[in-house]
């Protein structure tokens, strides 16, 4: 199957166009650093590939380096039919540095070229216009102006494409291969001046945003009210889903069970299927909601401007301003995230940032927040009678998540050992126009979110579930205490009483050690055996009647915040970092850490 790659800088729409042309669910970013796997799809006969955004063919990052050389790689490959490189038309300028450097490498390589002019839609919103004609006579390759967002052109690209790639010699520059990197400059301003618009007129605007948004004071305010903003709807605006989730759950075991009558089978299917499994997925809105609204932030162009404002006070802990995207995206996964600190220069830097994201509160770790939450503080309850007290404590987590990241942090940006940094680049981030995110790609993010979520923990979840409730069921007639669990439970109880906690917590702390998550189906399972014969609806209602203590409540909470309760983070770590004491000193520091702190939060709150 003959190949298209696409190509372009980051911020330019890339990413869109390529779900335009394949019809497949892809992230969209509007920094640096994320897309660092090639992906690809099919459109009609032709296999599409996107490929990472780079500025420039001489490399400065990892993510760079791996971009280029993948891209020499395809060039070599005889399948290769056509490149496609993908122009900012708002930064026109900018955009052909990168163009012209790919047009001189598709020349040495003997392969087609063409150029997308992409975000017209923002050029005459302007009432501004680009003599793509003459661009295309300049550069001597096909030009085509369009809208990934707006779907303006689209078609017409979408129609010319595969006569493109099936007539590619027709389309090889006709340039000299001699061309200096100066030379590139100076012929990138000329066309961006000769053909592209005054872009000061499309900046008025955004650099009256940014005169606020990076003000010192209002800036640094608005980012704090955003983030807060941020933890606070996670938990009110998913509260409805949950209730609904939590709803349907119940009906669904009320109408399977009815079918089973009494006996093994529907006690199993009550405590293990609906009790363990079925309490994990009521707490699925909320990664939605907390997708969401980082998407939001993403696609506007927000992350990038937060980045400029943290970097001088994350700095003095040690790390860059570039930390910050790897921190936030922490709190959907820090796998991705501990990737995405390749794009921080140096190395120093980039090792702190990445033995302290597991501290940023993922997704995984939102069922249990969740679940203690609605336990430990009353619904009705606010702050200032605005904000809801459960969305305050729960930002409250967040925090402390962040405020030990960066106390760790500055411990061993003193510990490490002194690294010449000279070399190391200035922080230097480009800052996108300001845009409305596009709801396509958006919803599709949101939707994938609960998707892989449930398929990367419920098959985890669910084996818990079911040995806790055989080991916990068995031998009949004894109750859960004198069951096998209650025998195992009942020899570890002795490590987590000075935390307040039962041997079933115990136990749920245990099994949660491959996937903090599981600490919900497992306890779930335990109770829902130990209260058969009670009428509680949901899992918060049982451990409120069950009498969880205030401060081992709140200890446990602060227990999930610290602990590194993630194999796969593990081994991602010890990936990156090419150390394996790394990886598994910080998954034992972080686990003694979390034990002290919950210890001392029981003995001080009782």
């Amino acid at each position: 199957m003959k190949k298209i790659i696409l190509v372009g800088k980051p911020n330019c729409g890339k990413s869109l166009l390529f779900n335009q042309l394949t019809g497949l669910r892809q992230k969209v970013a509007n920094f640096p650093g994320v897309t660092v796997e090639l992906k690809s799809g099919q459109f009609k006969q032709f296999e599409v590939v996107d490929f990472p955004g780079t500025y420039s063919l001489q490399t400065l990052s990892r993510d760079e380096e791996i971009a280029i050389s993948k891209l020499h790689e395809s060039l070599l490959d005889d399948d290769t039919a056509l490149m496609v490189c993908v122009l900012d038309a708002t930064r026109l300028e900018r955009s052909l540095v990168f163009g012209l450097q790919v047009q001189q490498l598709a020349k040495k390589h003997n392969k087609a070229v063409v150029f997308v002019l992409n975000m017209i839609d923002e050029v005459q919103r302007y009432g501004l216009k680009i003599d793509t004609d003459g661009l295309q006579q300049a550069l001597g390759s096909p030009v085509f102006a369009l809208s990934a967002k707006a779907l303006v052109g689209l078609a017409e690209f979408q129609q010319a494409l595969p006569e493109l790639a099936d007539n590619p010699q027709q389309h090889i520059p006709d340039i000299s291969e001699e061309t200096t990197q100066l030379n590139v400059l100076q012929q990138a301003k000329t066309l961006g001046q000769t053909y592209g618009i005054n872009v000061d007129v499309m900046l008025k605007k955004q650099n009256r945003i940014d005169n606020f948004l990076l003000n010192n004071v209002f800036g640094g305010l608005a980012f704090l009210f955003i983030m807060f903003f941020l933890f606070q709807s996670v938990f009110t605006w998913a509260n409805p889903l949950m209730d609904g989730v939590e709803a349907l759950v119940g009906e669904l075991a009320a109408v399977v069970t009815s079918f089973t009558g009494e006996g093994i089978v529907t006690d199993f299917l009550n405590d293990a299927i609906f009790g363990g499994v079925g309490a994990f997925i009521t707490f699925v809105p909320q990664i939605m909601v907390l997708t969401l609204i980082i998407g939001l932030l993403e696609d506007s162009g927000y992350l990038a401007r937060a980045a400029l404002i943290c970097h001088k006070p994350l700095s003095y802990f040690g790390l860059s301003g570039r930390s910050f995207i790897p921190y936030l995206s922490g709190h959907a996964c820090a796998i991705p995230a501990i990737m995405a600190a390749r794009t921080i220069e140096s190395p120093r830097k980039r090792l702190i940032t990445m033995m302290t994201i597991p501290l940023m509160s993922c997704s995984a770790r939102l069922p249990v927040y969740a679940l203690l939450i609605a336990v430990l503080i009353p619904e009705d309850h606010t702050v200032l009678g605005i904000f809801n007290l459960q969305g305050v404590t729960f930002f409250g987590l967040y925090l402390f998540g962040i405020l030990m990241a960066l106390v760790v942090s500055i411990v061993m940006k003193h510990a490490l050992p002194q690294q010449d940094d000279k070399s190391d680049m200035p922080f230097i981030l480009e800052l996108p126009t300001y845009r409305l995110p596009h709801w396509k790609p958006l919803s599709q993010r949101v939707l994938n979110s609960g998707k892989q979520f449930i398929k990367r923990a419920a098959p985890v979840i669910f084996v818990v579930s079911v040995v806790i409730w055989f080991l916990g069921y068995f031998p009949q007639g004894g109750g859960l205490q004198n069951s096998w669990l209650g025998t195992i439970g009942h020899v570890i109880e002795p490590v987590f009483a000075p935390l307040g906690l039962d041997w079933r917590y115990g136990v749920a702390i245990l099994m949660s050690f491959a996937a903090r998550e599981v600490f919900v189906g497992a306890l779930g399972t335990m109770l829902g055996i130990d209260g058969a014969d009670e009428n509680i609806g949901g899992l918060a209602a049982q451990i409120q009647a069950d009498g969880l203590a205030l401060g081992a409540g709140i200890g446990l909470l602060l227990f999930y915040v610290v602990a590194l309760q993630c194999v796969a983070t593990v081994a991602v770590l010890r990936a990156e970092t090419g150390k394996s004491r790394i990886a598994w000193g910080l998954f034992a520091l972080y686990g003694v850490l979390a034990y002290f702190i919950a210890m001392t939060t029981y003995q001080i709150i009782g």
